[in-house]
């Protein structure tokens, strides 16, 4: 998979377009990523215990397609190649040509 945890992603499509966030937790085996801030849905909760109840955010999965990521160096949104150096395959922008980290 192309994208990490930890890399900056643009959100291309579904209600919040536009977003930018962090990638938090990624699921490659269903290519879903979690993006911090984005995806964010309402669940009324009973109380259970010591937990309160209430209304809270749960953040959902939003498919790897539906990101981009962004390149630190050159700050635009890019697609992923890949470069190998000896026994290591890394990962290189494909607008800048640098490795990203």
């Amino acid at each position: 998979m192309k994208i990490k945890k930890g890399d900056k992603v643009k959100i291309l499509l579904g209600k919040d377009r536009g977003k930018e966030g962090a990638v938090e937790y990624v699921l490659a085996k269903d290519k879903k990523v979690f993006v911090s801030g984005a995806n964010l849905y309402k669940r009324h909760v009973k109380k259970m215990g010591n937990v309160d109840g209430g209304i809270i955010d749960i953040p959902k999965a939003v498919d790897v397609s539906n990101v981009c990521l962004i390149c630190l160096s050159c700050k635009k949104l890019t697609k992923v190649g890949y470069k190998i150096v000896g026994n290591e395959k890394m990962r290189v922008c494909k607008k800048c040509k640098k490795e990203i980290k």
